[in-house]
């Protein structure tokens, strides 16, 4: 029986291979809409509809679409234009990277009205890690947020230049554009966490049917590099290969197998014969430090990046301001405890995937989901021994990013692998490599005292931090500097003392995370803050206001040299008011037998990070009377790409649609340092103002005549270096209810204020929040990469690591505080990676409120805090004195 299907009302015949499903099937077919997020059905990313009801594509086979008819995202809009839920999540903005926006939207729109009414439930198998859901709720809602038309940009609600696109499924993200004669490359990893490959075997696997050739540690460059990704090359630890002889974790890459079809490339990994001798392995980071402990990177100096090696310390540092000791004896009140933060993966829907091809020119060309195409750039010239100027790399769409694309994890090897065979090749990781072989954020073990007089005045400030980067040092100096630095910095304090180590271990590497160290040190020093004001009978922001930096004051944290960070505003105080007037007068009920405490958390985060960030940017006039302008910061959820058009629009006096944006190729734009440390607005959001105060500076000029417009001669400039450097503050509140019989939390109210400077967008500056409080609630509640004692991921599904759902997450109330930031593009500040920062300490001093428990481990799962609640119960049952 020959297979036939009908899909967007267009007839196919190929018949599917042998257990394909119809995920595949339909983007071999040309329906790119169609999405891969995790092919267990967890994500919802695939959602399809057959016969008009919804299912999840990487389940469905698709020999059983036989004879049915198939309706993807890009069939789903009508004759007289988009769906109904089309044209509500464009209205609502309903999304940020989009990645998951087609299946989103293919599920709403299977949904009858009373399922709609409860999207909890509905809504539980379909996953987003940007938005927090709010928006994605209110496009489900008829919610409308968007303001379209009129002169300028600053202020308004624009939405997205993509947002068609989005919603219709047309926009192209990494793996949607491919040139022909694809290879796929697949990677054989390491099943020991330390041993020394002997010998590869490649004979059987070059004998599968459509494998063309394997890649082991002797076809790699020996060239050393890390796959962190930064303005400078020494900025991380050179202790890298691109295929290694030396394995050093469960999951390091030990070969590529590329052939005709994932499946041919599967089967010959499967083929590969591969010898090693195993090495002792270390997974502590205190035990790694320790004289005998296993040597991971013997032969790594100083020089290329390693502290000390023979101690496995990749980085350390150590601060004295003041005389600790002294303090602390000064003090009426001294508290020490230490807290521990675990691995948490950054979940982004679109996982690691590039394509590589030489063209015409003997150029090589990477297609890939990055953060950085210059600085990948930089990296595959310096790795590959090639001039930059024979690189070009450049992305589509990034679907999710949140630190984890500032890393060159996968086009190293699709680009060897290109340059072996002379056709393209195309990598693409599967959800479990993604957490058991890409990075997670770096987990720490921090001790904090903190000694302060009756008067709330802190005397003394003491931080030891052993931070585990994993089997690599990529980003291990920078998350432990910065980690460091802000956390402390934020208070006035004579006296602070400072001790802190990134450690080697055979365990899946760490990486850049939102946040970037912040987020761990400010749980454990706004949890210490919390105490000492409970201490001192102090109200918690009250001691906050006693002991913050204000303009005037020197910014210290381990050292008192010079920097270039100002107070371009500072709008802690407004804050801090607006969330204690929150909690104060919140009355929401909890239920009976609930326990209900309130609490609240501060951070504050530099708005750039050190050592320069470069953008250059160029805007053009063009004949029509449009504007081109190109940017070299990719677009991954973050929102510059509308908000470049809404600063070029205000400096110009055009309306935002006159814009036209080019970007993220190194070929087409200018160098750009990238999209991480928030930087999209306040560096190449600056160099954008400059370029188009530039051009219009030009463009009143007597010399310019209407034949320069024409002939497109009127361009402008700006550049931007990244310095000096501002500060913003986030601070966060909850009121909560604790079952004491369970450990759940009720959420009562959610508030964060936010010093953002002006608000360039607030529809999408909204969202940035309430996406990093969602995605921040997941690490505070239940998100944890778990490790066994052999060095094994065990949590490498969605379904066994639980990311926060619409169920999960509670409305969080948004509110900026009014300031102009003096060094910010048009008075602006960043705002993707802070608001992440103060929401774990906020509800763990909530947690302590309601409970009288002080949690110092992350997560705040619920059966850990009814474990603890227990055996506080037994505890009191058996001494009855310590009631």
């Amino acid at each position: 029986m020959s297979f036939r299907v009908l899909v967007n009302g267009k007839s196919y015949g190929e018949e599917p291979a042998p257990g394909q499903c119809l995920r595949t099937y339909l983007r071999e077919v040309g329906w790119t809409g169609v999405k891969k997020g995790c092919d267990a059905g967890d994500c919802g990313a695939c959602t399809v509809h057959v016969d008009g009801r919804p299912v999840h594509s990487c389940l469905y086979p698709a020999q059983r679409a036989a004879g049915r008819e198939v309706t993807t995202i890009e069939g789903l809009e009508g004759a007289d234009g988009l769906h109904p839920v089309q044209q509500g999540f464009a209205d609502a903005q309903g999304f940020q990277c989009g990645f998951c926006t087609a299946g989103m939207i293919m599920t709403v729109a299977g949904m009858s009205p009373e399922q709609k009414q409860d999207l909890p439930r509905s809504l539980k198998g379909s996953l987003c890690r940007c938005t927090g859901y709010r928006s994605i709720c209110d496009a489900v809602a008829g919610v409308s947020h968007v303001e379209a038309g009129g002169v300028g940009g600053v202020g308004r609600n624009s939405p997205a230049p993509a947002t068609r696109e989005i919603v219709t499924g047309a926009a192209r993200f990494t793996l949607d554009e491919t040139p022909s004669g694809l290879l796929h490359c697949v990677l054989a990893r390491s099943p020991h966490a330390h041993a020394e490959i002997d010998s590869v075997d490649c004979s059987a696997a070059l004998a599968v049917p459509g494998v063309v050739a394997v890649l082991t540690h002797e076809d790699s460059p020996q060239t050393l590099f890390s796959t962190g990704r930064h303005d400078s090359l020494r900025d991380d630890p050179w202790d890298t290969l691109v295929l290694d002889r030396t394995v050093r974790f469960k999951g390091q890459r030990v070969a590529a197998v590329v052939a005709e079809t994932v499946a041919a490339a599967e089967e010959g990994v499967r083929r590969l014969e591969i010898r090693y001798t195993l090495k002792e392995a270390v997974f502590d980071p205190e035990l790694a430090m320790r004289p005998g402990a296993p040597v991971l990177h013997p032969d790594r100096t100083p020089e290329q990046g390693v502290a000390r090696a023979a101690d496995n310390v990749v980085a350390e540092v150590h601060g004295r301001i003041g005389d600790a000791e002294a303090g602390f004896a000064a003090a009426d009140v001294v508290y020490e405890n230490t807290f521990r933060t675990q691995r948490v993966q950054h979940a982004h829907l679109e996982t690691h995937a590039c394509v590589a091809w030489v063209d015409e020119k003997d150029r090589l060309n990477v297609r890939t989901s990055s953060q950085t195409p210059f600085l990948t750039r930089a990296a595959l010239a310096h790795v590959l021994g090639r001039p930059e100027a024979q690189v070009r790399v450049l992305t589509g769409r990034v679907g999710g990013g949140f630190g984890g694309k500032q890393e060159m994890l996968v086009e190293d090897v699709a680009a060897l692998a290109t340059l072996r065979t002379g056709r393209p090749v195309q990598i693409e990781l599967t959800r479990s490599e993604q957490f058991t072989a890409a990075t997670t954020r770096h987990p720490m073990r921090i001790r904090v005292k903190i000694g302060a007089r009756a008067d709330g005045t802190f005397t003394a400030i003491e931080l030891e931090v052993v931070s585990n980067t994993g089997a690599y040092g990529n980003h291990a100096p920078g998350v432990l500097f910065h980690g460091c630095n802000e956390s402390i910095s934020v208070y006035r304090c004579p006296a602070k003392k400072v001790d802190g180590y990134a450690v080697y271990t055979n365990t899946v590497p760490a990486g850049a995370f939102r946040g970037y160290g912040l987020s761990q040190l400010i749980f454990a020093i706004e949890s210490a803050v919390d105490e000492v004001s409970r201490e001192l009978g102090i109200d918690p922001f009250r001691l906050r206001e006693l002991n913050i930096v204000r303009p005037g004051d020197r910014m210290v944290s381990t050292s008192e040299d010079d920097h270039d960070v100002e107070y371009g505003s500072h709008g802690a105080d407004e804050c801090l008011a607006v969330v204690r007037r929150a909690l104060e007068e919140d009355t929401t009920p909890a239920p009976e037998g609930w326990l209900v405490g309130s609490g609240m958390a501060l951070a504050m985060i530099d708005t750039i990070p050190p050592r320069g960030h470069h953008s250059e940017v160029t805007v053009r006039a063009l004949a029509d009377g449009g504007y081109e302008l190109n940017v070299g910061t990719a677009e991954f959820g973050n929102g510059t790409s509308t908000v470049h058009r809404q600063l070029a629009a205000e400096v110009l006096g055009c309306p935002v649609e006159a814009i036209r944006l080019r970007q993220s190729d190194t070929d087409v734009v200018r160098y750009d340092t990238g999209a991480f440390g928030s930087t999209g607005i306040v560096v190449a959001g600056a160099a954008t103002v400059r370029a188009a105060l530039d051009l219009r500076q030009k463009m009143t000029q007597p010399a310019s005549r209407p034949t320069d417009v024409l002939n497109s001669a009127l361009t402008g400039t700006g550049t931007a270096g990244g310095s000096p450097r501002s500060i913003a503050f986030n601070v966060h509140g909850f009121r909560i209810a604790v079952n004491p019989e369970t450990g759940e939390i009720a959420f009562l109210r959610s508030i964060q204020a936010a010093d953002a400077g002006t608000v360039l967008n607030p529809m999408q500056c909204r969202g940035q929040i309430e996406g990093g409080t969602a995605q921040a609630l997941g690490a505070a509640l239940f998100e944890h990469v778990d490790i066994d004692a052999g060095g094994t991921v065990t949590t490498s599904t969605f379904r066994g690591y639980h990311l926060p759902t619409v169920a999960d997450v509670p409305t969080t109330e948004v509110v900026f505080a009014q300031t102009y930031d003096r060094l910010g593009p048009l008075g602006a500040k960043s705002m993707s990676e802070s608001p992440f920062n103060p929401v774990a300490p906020a509800l763990a001093n909530a947690l302590r409120s309601a409970t009288g428990v002080r949690f110092g481990d992350l997560p705040l799962s619920r059966d850990r805090i009814w474990a603890r609640l227990e055996a506080e119960r037994q505890n009191l049952t058996n001494h009855p004195d310590r009631s």
